[in-house]
């Protein structure tokens, strides 16, 4: 028998496009406008999957996929959205959907994990006690939409995280929702900068020391890893850590004990460890920088954070999200950027990423004149869209780094480019398909077991969603 799909969604063009591709893949397909008239008849003939949009009129599809969870626990629910944010992923996967499919999908993408959702059956998910609350990271690009499905699919894991990206991209902000969505929610979440503590104090940071320890250690002090106990401690910057700490910290990971300085009692770590760092590990282990044993106990699950000239479209609806946090964080009405304002900054290059944007955003609430936010209220910077970058800006700026690398008596400097190169192309490939190798590949123009090699040899392993 062919398998039956319940398509629900209140847009038409959507359930005829879902109709027609999955009907053509031989599955019988059902289209409702409501949640409604679904459960209705889900006591007499279910499905083998339903696939339902999240907003919709009555019910929506949160609603829909608790019931069906309730009352048929192995039916598998597909959920499809327009309104992307990092919650509405996570709450998709925490509630027990087979996956999450942000609108625009690819329909061939959407057949394909209709077939795998058939196949097998879904694991059962715990409902969530419902609240309100404003979403903790925001994000429609493909990049983005691929961190929060690595985080829905960890809410069950303890695995070490290594988080990647540019300073300001919102690291801590995925660390934190990692902790808050995995089994040590009920824990402690310790953060600690390894860049922001001078290197002869890391060690009593981490680990604490007993009285004696050294001149000023006038007392006992419990360290991060005792503070974090059963729950997560985030060691940000990881790759400016001191390389002595390095093989502390490689020693606490493999055997799950430490000592505080001067001490000589043997305590046990039980610490989910979360790092990042926005520097090239591999490139730092290459040049004898940073441990490779202990970047693969940290790289365990890899999540690379784009920075925001790279996810444009996400600019305008983070802008406007944090006008409303900072005025209501103030008190005030928030004020509301005109059209010509969103485009420039849509086109500014933010060196400083989502940080930058959430400080503009809190200076422009501060000091815009007006309930509308004109082009002539932004600083100087970001009034004027860039001009467009000469192409060979990039090749006179390579053949620069050439000559001084020749000039130094590097050796080897053709590979060291040529790595560096493939990284990137790489890097960007996966961000711009959202993680999608194949699609990657080809948009680089390699087979996909040529791009599979590349990341093994670049020591490169970005989340592979096929």
């Amino acid at each position: 028998m062919s398998p039956t799909v319940w398509v629900v969604d209140d847009d038409a063009s959507i359930r005829w496009v879902l109709e027609k591709a999955l009907g053509e893949a031989g599955m019988e397909v059902r289209a409702f406008e409501s949640a409604a008239p679904v459960l209705r008849e889900l006591p007499e003939g279910r499905p083998d999957l339903v696939i339902s949009d999240v907003r919709m009129p009555g019910e929506d599809g949160f609603a829909l996929l608790r019931r069906i969870r309730a009352d048929h626990p192995g039916l598998p629910v597909l959920l499809t959205t327009a309104y992307s944010d990092m919650d509405a992923a996570v709450a998709a996967f925490e509630e027990g959907a087979f996956e999450y499919l942000p609108k625009p999908f690819n329909v061939a993408e959407a057949v394909s994990l209709a077939r795998h959702a058939i196949a097998q059956a879904p694991a059962a998910g715990e409902e969530p006690a419902a609240e309100e609350k404003r979403p903790e990271i925001l994000g429609e690009a493909p990049a983005m939409q691929q961190v929060f499905r690595i985080i829905g699919r960890l809410v069950s894991s303890e695995a070490n995280v290594l988080i990647t990206g540019e300073s300001g991209t919102g690291k801590e902000l995925v660390a934190r929702a990692l902790h808050r969505h995995s089994p040590r929610a009920g824990g402690p979440f310790v953060a600690l900068n390894t860049a922001a503590v001078p290197a002869e104090l890391l060690e009593s940071e981490l680990f604490g020391h007993e009285r004696g320890a050294f001149t000023g250690a006038v007392e006992r002090r419990l360290g991060r890893f005792e503070e974090a106990e059963g729950g997560t401690l985030f060691l940000d910057e990881i790759g400016d850590m001191p390389a002595e700490l390095q093989t502390r910290l490689l020693r606490v990971l493999a055997e799950g004990e430490f000592q505080r300085v001067g001490g000589r009692q043997l305590l046990h770590a039980d610490v989910r460890i979360i790092a990042a760092t926005h520097q090239d590990l591999p490139a730092l282990i290459a040049d004898g920088g940073f441990r490779e044993d202990l970047y693969h106990r940290l790289n365990v699950v890899p999540i690379h954070l784009p920075p925001l000239r790279e996810r444009r479209e996400d600019i305008p609806r983070l802008a406007r999200h944090f006008l409303e946090e900072v005025a209501a964080e103030l008190g005030l009405q928030p004020k509301q950027p005109d059209p010509e304002t969103l485009s420039l900054l849509a086109a500014h290059t933010w060196p400083g990423n989502v940080r930058e944007l959430e400080n503009l955003c809190r200076r422009l609430t501060l000091m815009a004149p007006g309930a509308t936010i004109l082009p002539e209220d932004l600083p100087e910077p970001y009034r004027e869209a860039p001009a467009e970058t000469d192409t060979g800006g990039w090749q006179e700026a390579l053949a620069e780094w050439v000559r001084g690398a020749l000039g130094a008596g590097r050796d080897e400097v053709g590979d060291r480019v040529q790595a560096e190169t493939e990284r990137v192309l790489i890097r960007e490939a996966l961000a711009h398909t959202g993680g999608h190798r194949q699609r990657a590949a080809a948009l680089l123009g390699w087979g996909r077991n040529t791009l599979t090699r590349k990341i093994r040899e670049r020591g490169l392993s970005p989340e592979d969603d096929n």
